[in-house]
């Protein structure tokens, strides 16, 4: 959820089950920032223009389309929000889940690191939250950590990643390849 291509990507995710025989499993990748652009307060000049250029890519993707990223103010944990993921999926609301968290965060209107916001997003969309707060404790957690590892051992390091027949492409810009992947395979 603290990837704006992750979020610019989820109408082009969509539209694959729209228009082909396919059904996505959306796993999450709670993805360590720090490991990747480095921690805020030692960042290099390399980093930093890293960083500042893909936000700014990020905003003109937005931009476009009528969707609005801000950049984040820290770097997040979004591994709760990632399990309340989970938990949508248990309840059957996990598209309205993934879009409200989605549109919330990057217009700085949700705080994915709160259990208390995350529940009452669930409930909003939904979900009975009753039992959010042991799911998060526990077997969310246990299946979260699991769903990392895992995509780890399979080579994903970022996000929006797709998996096709064990294949991986990783941004929202390889959907055109993955619609010509899936209409080659008839699926």
């Amino acid at each position: 959820y603290k990837s704006p291509y992750a979020y610019l990507a989820n109408e082009g995710a969509y539209a694959l089950e729209d228009d082909f025989d396919v059904r996505l499993v959306w796993r999450p990748y709670t993805l360590n920032i720090s490991s990747y652009l480095g921690d805020v307060e030692s960042r290099d000049d390399h980093q930093w223009r890293r960083v500042r250029y893909s936000y700014m890519d990020c905003r003109r993707t937005a931009n476009e389309r009528g969707l609005i990223v801000y950049g984040p103010k820290k770097i997040f944990d979004s591994s709760i929000a990632h399990i309340g993921m989970l938990f949508a999926q248990g309840a059957g609301v996990f598209r309205a889940y993934n879009d409200t968290v989605f549109e919330r965060f990057w217009r700085r209107e949700l705080e994915i690191e709160d259990p208390q916001v995350i529940s009452s997003v669930l409930a909003e969309v939904g979900a009975d939250p009753k039992g959010f707060s042991d799911f998060l404790a526990g077997e969310g957690r246990e299946e979260h950590d699991r769903l990392r590892a895992e995509a780890e051992e399979m080579g994903v390091f970022g996000v929006p990643m797709f998996v096709i027949e064990g294949e991986l492409f990783w941004g929202g810009d390889r959907l055109p390849i993955l619609r010509r992947r899936l209409a080659a395979l008839g699926s």
